[in-house]
């Protein structure tokens, strides 16, 4: 079963107010265009063997650049017991719903 979505908005809520941990899993050259503060970053390829650091205890709500990599990993952390959601539409809505600030690329 595929992990559930969640849109920008209310990620970008339950992430300022605690309820969820923000997975970035983007590459670090990514980054330089656009990020999101407070948001922990582990790229893909790196979640398996980083997963001690995702925290298990609030919900992940994973987040790359349009939502297919992240829908991946939060797919691959739901089958692993956690709580996970894919950001729909990833940095690049983000940047247009959320945080205008942010650079597209």
């Amino acid at each position: 079963m595929p992990a559930p979505m969640v849109d920008v908005r209310e990620a970008a809520e339950r992430h300022r107010s605690g309820q969820a941990v923000l997975l970035d899993v983007r590459e670090p050259s990514e980054l330089a265009f656009a990020r999101v503060e407070g948001a922990l970053h582990v790229p893909m390829r790196e979640v398996p063997r980083r997963l001690a650091e995702i925290p298990r205890e609030r919900p992940v709500l994973v987040l790359c650049h349009h939502g297919g990599r992240s829908q991946v990993v939060a797919d691959w952390l739901l089958a692993k017991g956690y709580v996970a959601q894919n950001v729909a539409g990833g940095i690049d809505a983000w940047a247009d719903e959320v945080d205008p600030s942010l650079s597209h690329y």
